[in-house]
């Protein structure tokens, strides 16, 4: 094979490789978000108490993620710890 020849399938095979890479991160961003999706769905359905609890196990700060959605919610209904 002629190094040009060999140089353009050799750019096809990485541009390949390259679009499925970029396919698979897609697809994990997708999922993370669908799971954070969940994950702040759940806080919302929780009962006050529950939630009273979930945010007095993320109290510490520096807040985990979790600390700050129950924290928002709290503030959406107007409770507090």
């Amino acid at each position: 094979m002629d190094p040009e020849a060999w140089t353009v399938r050799v750019l096809m095979v990485g541009k390949r490789m390259l679009k499925t890479r970029r396919k698979r991160l897609t697809d994990r961003s997708v999922r993370a978000v669908e799971r954070l999706a969940k994950i702040e769905t759940s806080i919302i359905d929780l009962a006050d108490e529950d939630l009273l609890d979930l945010a007095d196990i993320f109290k510490p700060e520096p807040r985990a993620p979790i600390g700050d959605m129950a924290f928002l919610e709290m503030a959406r209904r107007n409770i507090s710890l």
